[in-house]
């Protein structure tokens, strides 16, 4: 597979895609817009369609249709008289609408490789988007990295952020004009109607696992990279589409972290009940280890470490209550 140079185009790209739509997916979640990739996504087969409608390098003209819906949807939302879903919507509707009347004004009717931009494709990334597309994800990558802390704020209470001096409306522009990149960066291998999902799912899964949002966001890049790479591999092997199967890889790590969440949460209200069910008084003089924990002290007792809490036992496991 690493032998064809169009495989391994494809997976530089599929790396790239999979750092990207996490880093800003985590954002588009805490705000609530979840579904703002899939609008700009509509929007871009619209400025694909006007570059084959002219004749120029659609990857340009959907970056430029991306870019000015995004920020469109931001300034429509700061007027404040439609809303985030409302405006979302248009934007829904609207560039589908006219990406389907711009193709069919093409004189050669519709393109062969449009479907590709729909679902993604292994064989439409060549070394020119490689290099598009990696200077892309650096300045996604770059700015999230300076104003995570500042994005996060944002994305958690606006009014607060706004009391305190930050420039609101300026963060969630470029959280926006972010998106569209990420969303350009990602339909030659995702696709334009798939690509909002690697943006979503990994972030679900880094929920699942990830104690924090620097650990979620960490879990969310490890998982669309996972995903991004398994998937484009299934993809040459199944002869499937790329976009299809990198999603469908990424709904198998979210549910996979779902069952061991769920186990792991099960096991500890078991092993909680047990403690609290526990009889035997620990003590100094118990006859079972001690274990220093903090402010308290642990009890080694069958292979668990129990510890007072109020008028019952807890068990302790890796520093934490269970």
């Amino acid at each position: 597979m690493l032998a064809l140079d169009f495989m391994r185009q494809a997976l530089l790209a599929a790396v790239l895609v999979g750092i990207a739509a996490p880093l800003i997916g985590i954002f588009l979640v805490q705000r609530q817009m979840s579904l703002i990739g899939d609008g700009i996504g509509h929007v871009a087969l619209a400025g694909v369609a006007a570059g084959f409608l002219t004749s120029t390098e659609p990857l340009l003209t959907a970056l430029i249709a991306a870019v000015l819906a995004a920020v469109a949807v931001e300034l429509i939302r700061l007027r404040g008289r439609t809303g985030g879903d409302l405006a979302l919507a248009v934007m829904f509707y609207g560039g589908i609408a006219l990406g389907v009347v711009l193709v069919s004004l093409s004189p050669s009717g519709t393109p062969a490789n449009l479907t590709a931009y729909l679902f993604g494709s292994l064989l439409t990334t060549s070394s020119n988007d490689l290099y598009v597309f990696a200077a892309l994800t650096a300045v996604v990558s770059l700015v999230t990295f300076v104003l995570r802390p500042r994005f996060f704020a944002v994305a958690q209470d606006e009014e607060y952020s706004r009391a305190s001096g930050l420039p609101v409306a300026a963060y969630n522009i470029a959280l926006s004009v972010l998106t569209a990149m990420t969303v350009v960066v990602s339909m030659r291998i995702i696709g334009l109607l798939l690509i909002s999902a690697l943006m979503i799912l990994p972030n679900a899964t880094g929920q699942l696992l990830g104690r924090s949002f620097a650990a979620t966001s960490r879990w969310a890049v490890a998982i669309g990279v996972f995903s991004a790479i398994v998937g484009v591999t299934a993809s040459f092997y199944g002869g499937t589409p790329s976009g299809a199967t990198i999603v469908l890889v990424a709904i198998a790590a979210f549910l996979l972290a779902s069952a061991i969440s769920m186990v792991s949460v099960r096991r500890a209200r078991a092993a909680h009940a047990k403690a609290e069910r526990h009889l035997h008084e620990h003590g100094p003089d118990c006859g079972h280890a001690a274990i220093a924990h903090g402010d308290h002290v642990d009890y080694l007792h069958d292979g668990h470490r129990h510890a007072a809490h109020d008028d019952h036992w807890d068990e302790h496991a890796d520093g934490a209550h269970r």
